[in-house]
């Protein structure tokens, strides 16, 4: 798995540790460095923003976590209407794009690069136990010191921090010595909901080969770059590996990501989506990669111009599964159109905390290999945030809070 890695040094506006457990937390009187990461605007705005905030109480019946490394992402600026996203980079779409106040219109910005885990701002967190609450038991099942990943559940506090809290420890993880933290901190949010796609889409496939017959065959097209779509290509191939002769998957993909899932994947076909082109230039494009309409497509996309595409890339009877908060959005427009062309679109959600441990397991024990990653010390977010504007990165960029795993 190629790894890069970064020299990391320790955040400087941390103070001193504080001793791993006490018999009864204390409250910690310091302060530790949160980071907070927007999208990107128009070339020199700010979008990093770092901020010195008191270490948070540990929960009585929770636990405090330190965070070693999360997942680069963003929180998406809100236009002064609060109707729309002004700013919101796609979660593995076409291009990094705006959306206009109508919501479906693409309004090109200059950076192309940062198009991934938009919708979960700091919530890939990798880190270590720090305390536990004093109301839990020392059966609990955790331990300080324990490596951990949190599930992203509602209210789940912003990762980028040196600290976080948990008030209930069921929505904690376990991770394997084995596997890095810097990998573990993938799996929360972009993997877990690529997962659940993938499972959706499982039902469909299995269902529809059973009423075709022996001899019949599923083509799947995945649309997306970055993230999402790599741990998409690298679960669908785990999934469907008993498959293999009867599935095809085709990737709608940049330029960029394209050439590199082609060199790993030979297995996988690839179309590149050069938004240069003509529309239907790109519709026949795809169907020529898939030789002929598809039976269900992975839209990681968030706008109007990639959902249209897919379902004129999708046959009869077909499914289009897109993000819950896309579909949400899109479903409107797009739904009675659908009904005529005998399709149906279906909105996924991130993921359950059952999914999340299985996930860990397979990744843990190879069977699942993660996508490639850098890693970098968190006082290089903004820099971080340029290279991803620029393309710079391949793969997932990993926030790294402290030196050791």
């Amino acid at each position: 798995m190629p790894v890069e890695l970064v020299p990391v040094t320790p955040l400087a506006h941390c103070a001193a540790r504080e001793p791993l457990r006490e018999p009864q937390p204390r409250k910690m009187n310091k302060l530790c460095r949160q980071v907070s990461i927007e999208s990107p605007g128009l070339a020199g705005r700010d979008c990093v923003f770092s901020f010195d905030i008191p270490v948070p109480d540990v929960p009585a019946n929770g636990a405090r976590i330190r965070v070693v490394c999360a997942g680069a992402c963003y929180r998406p600026r809100r236009s002064p209407s609060q109707t729309s996203l002004t700013s919101v980079s796609s979660t593995g779409s076409l291009l990094s794009q705006d959306v206009s106040q109508e919501g479906d219109l693409p309004v090109n910005l200059p950076h192309y690069g940062v198009r991934d885990a938009a919708l979960f701002p700091g919530y890939e967190v990798a880190g270590t136990v720090e305390s536990l609450g004093s109301e839990i038991k020392e059966n609990c099942g955790y331990a300080v010191g324990d490596r951990v990943i949190l599930y992203p559940y509602d209210g789940v506090p912003n990762g980028y921090a040196e600290y976080m809290v948990v008030h209930d420890l069921k929505y904690l993880i376990k991770i394997p010595d084995s596997m890095e933290l810097s990998v573990a901190a993938m799996l929360p949010t972009g993997a877990l909901l690529a997962m659940n796609t993938v499972f959706a889409a499982h039902e469909h496939v299995q269902a529809l080969l059973a009423e075709r017959g022996d001899n019949s065959v599923c083509k799947i097209l995945i649309v997306g770059t970055g993230g999402l779509a790599l741990w998409a290509m690298r679960i669908a191939a785990y999934h469907f590996s008993n498959m293999k002769n009867r599935v095809t998957i085709t990737i709608a993909s940049l330029k960029d990501d394209g050439l590199m899932m082609a060199k790993e994947f030979k297995r996988v076909n690839v179309v590149q989506w050069n938004e240069d082109l003509y529309e239907k230039q790109l519709i026949e494009r795809t169907m020529d990669a898939c030789q002929g309409l598809v039976d269900v497509v992975i839209d990681f996309g968030t706008t109007s111009r990639s959902l249209h595409r897919s379902l004129q890339c999708l046959g009869k009877g077909g499914v289009v599964f897109v993000i819950r908060e896309v579909a949400d959005r899109l479903l409107p427009k797009f739904s009675r159109r659908a009904e005529e062309r005998q399709q149906s679109i279906k909105p996924v959600d991130p993921g359950s905390l059952q999914q999340l441990e299985e996930l860990v397991q397979l990744v843990a024990s190879g069977q699942i290999e993660p996508p490639p990653h850098t890693v970098y010390p968190a006082e290089e977010a903004f820099d971080v945030v340029q290279k991803l504007c620029h393309s710079e990165i391949q793969g997932r960029a990993i926030l790294r809070f402290y030196p050791t795993d």
